[in-house]
């Protein structure tokens, strides 16, 4: 387990096994893993100040993952 928050499977912990299969059965959604995965660490990063940013680029990341997020959610969901 990390100690980065916002990680899917502390997200959506009653579907891990779905983004598992997904991730290897959907190149589309391995993809959409991925990008979440790093989007969210970098936001990670920037709030605790290891790679500090200004508010805007925060907020553009915030989004950015949110958007992910949903994305994954109705992927996931769907299976």
């Amino acid at each position: 387990m990390t100690h980065t928050p916002h990680e899917l499977t502390e997200e959506f912990p009653d579907k891990i096994e779905t983004m598992q299969r997904l991730k290897q059965s959907d190149p589309h959604f391995a993809r959409l893993f991925d990008d979440y995965h790093e989007i969210n660490r970098a936001v990670h990063r920037a709030e605790t100040d290891i790679e500090p940013t200004d508010d805007f680029n925060m907020v553009e990341m915030r989004k950015r993952r949110l958007a992910l997020k949903d994305e994954i959610w109705s992927l996931v969901s769907a299976n």
